[in-house]
């Protein structure tokens, strides 16, 4: 309990339109400093200054702006040993961005005048190896902005009176180990649905993939095993004063195996009485397949309401 803790640093960036701006009002009313729209040749500059949390948002406007300066950016970054280095992506459906500057009358940064939806279009292309090396990646596209204060409330507060909060997350081995993670197990000796031609397009979110998975002789043991450790451990970090515990399982490519184990871990823990003791909330997290736009984050355990 006496170890220093690292600095956490957090870039925020994603498409225009998509919740940025508040994302980082949310933050900083999580005691983050928070730092807009900088250039891009300040980052690391930002970062040697930076305090116990810092939110730097970024995005094409930012001056010199070009996603893979920012991707060696952040790797240089995550080097660091004193430091805890994450990327978030905001993104929504193109249609609720058109939206959504309709009705705000705001200018596109890439858009020439009246044509906003090829500027989407073409920002998205742009940002896509930063959604790709995404830790979290939020739509908001169906997203009120309440649930979106709580989810990054859940994910990312650290004040004194926060609870603990739980991230379930799946993961592909081959895209590298989630760096938030608290505890890690590899879901790859059970048998695997991408060798099967029905059920290789597919994911753990389907029936017939999370039913295959289950079949297999050992995944009852591991499943059990594993269950009990998240039932031992939860309530051992919420009496030490943890307050966010990541719980990862990895496959080979972050679509099956993965997915069916976090997805039952989900629905049993929502179930448990002694999470339910800890009232700890509870969010699934599926990083491939929200990296590929098949699924976003969601609540397995609500937090609880507090005036």
């Amino acid at each position: 309990m006496g170890e220093h803790s690292p600095r956490r640093i957090l870039l925020v960036t994603g498409l225009s339109g998509a919740g940025k701006a508040s994302i980082l009002r949310m933050l900083e009313d999580l005691d983050y400093e928070v730092v807009d729209n900088p250039p891009l040749d300040l980052f690391e500059a930002l970062l040697a200054q930076a305090g116990p949390r810092l939110a730097i948002g970024m995005d094409v406007r930012s001056r010199g702006f070009k996603p893979q300066r920012v991707v060696e950016c952040l790797k240089r970054a995550q080097r660091e040993p004193d430091c805890v280095v994450q990327l978030l992506f905001a993104t929504a459906d193109c249609e609720i961005l058109l939206r959504r500057f309709t009705a705000t009358r705001r200018r596109h940064p890439l858009a020439d005048e009246g044509s906003i939806r090829p500027a989407l279009e073409q920002e998205a292309e742009l940002l896509a190896p930063l959604r790709a090396m995404a830790d979290l990646v939020i739509d908001t596209t169906d997203l009120p902005l309440p649930d979106l204060r709580q989810m990054i409330s859940a994910r990312f507060a650290v004040g004194a009176g926060a609870v603990l909060s739980v991230v379930l997350m799946s993961f592909a081995y081959p895209s590298g180990l989630p760096r938030e993670a608290d505890i890690v197990m590899d879901a790859r000796f059970l048998r695997n649905p991408h060798y099967d031609d029905a059920l290789r397009p597919h994911t753990g979110l389907d029936e017939a993939v999370a039913n295959y998975v289950k079949a297999d002789e050992f995944f009852a043991p591991f499943y059990e095993h594993l269950l009990g450790l998240v039932r031992v451990t939860l309530p051992r970090f919420e009496r030490e004063g943890k307050k966010y515990v990541t719980i990862a399982v990895g496959c080979s490519g972050g679509r099956h195996r993965s997915v069916t184990v976090v997805e039952a871990l989900a629905r049993d823990i929502a179930a448990d009485p002694v999470v339910k003791e800890i009232r700890a909330p509870v969010m699934v997290l599926h990083r491939e397949l929200a990296r590929q736009g098949q699924a976003s984050w969601r609540w397995a355990v609500p937090p609880v309401e507090t005036s």
